[in-house]
């Protein structure tokens, strides 16, 4: 995987930005495989695609590009918020390509895949609506917060400039496919505080308590909830049924 831009095809745009995103696209279409299926190239959508840039012809994933100076960052800029929670409803909601890249010398400096089964409402910041003076008065956009999104779900192709195996990143894929058959988005959101929290925990095998701690932290994102520690333990079985976690012993687990 070659990380150089190939800095001629930004000659004939004046636009760092529209420089950049003919870099960034370029390079996505010409280096990057399909983490999906491994197959060894995706394409580039025509211009009038309204969600994705990108699609893999062997299996049909679309991809969204968002290309950053410098640091991917906390959370990424996104378009309109009604419509960015509209999609998060459908099946064909694209997932999304995050790159950062080093305007000095046009080099990739990351670039990873978030699968779109991690994509819930709670991880979308709504901004505040453009000013009455704006030429787009009162449109609301909204930003992604990668934050939010648990460590397994960020699955690097490039890592300061250093590429990753291939066999990593299609099984990094293939561990967190499970979240695909959780339709309903209320679920999958438990599910994936729960895979954050026990992230946070920082340890391959853990006990039930550590967990627990986190009861505090969960019953903000889900007040309604009255038994935390019920949820908790349910999460965990689920995470373990589905091969993302194995049982140790009674209150113990470890990563799989």
């Amino acid at each position: 995987m070659n990380l150089v831009l190939e800095t001629r095809l930004g000659n004939a745009y004046k636009s760092q930005s529209q420089k950049a995103r003919v870099l960034t696209e370029h390079w996505v279409d010409s280096q990057v495989y399909c983490p999906n299926c491994g197959h060894l190239a995706i394409d580039k959508f025509g211009n009038n695609k309204p969600v994705a840039d990108f699609f893999c012809a062997n299996c049909k994933e679309e991809y969204e590009l968002k290309s950053k100076r410098d640091s991917v960052g906390i959370k990424i800029v996104d378009g309109a918020y009604k419509t960015m929670i509209g999609r998060l409803q459908e099946s064909n909601n694209p997932n999304f390509f995050f790159l950062s890249y080093d305007l000095q010398n046009l080099e990739v400096l990351n670039f990873l895949v978030i699968p779109k089964h991690f994509f819930v409402p709670s991880i979308i910041e709504k901004r505040k609506a453009l000013a009455p003076t704006a030429r787009r008065a009162g449109w609301v956009g909204c930003n992604i917060l990668l934050q939010s999104i648990p460590q397994t779900g960020k699955i690097f192709f490039v890592r300061n400039r250093i590429v990753e195996p291939k066999e990593s990143v299609l099984h990094k894929w293939k561990k967190t496919l499970f979240l695909r058959e959780e339709k309903e988005i209320a679920v999958k959101g438990w599910l994936l505080d729960v895979m954050r929290c026990v992230e946070k925990v920082g340890k391959k095998e853990f006990a039930l308590d550590d967990v627990y701690a986190f009861e505090g932290e969960l019953s903000k994102l889900h007040p309604d909830n009255r038994h935390i520690k019920d949820k908790i333990r349910q999460q965990l079985q689920v995470l373990r049924d589905k091969g993302y976690l194995e049982f140790v012993s009674p209150g113990h687990y470890r990563f799989a």
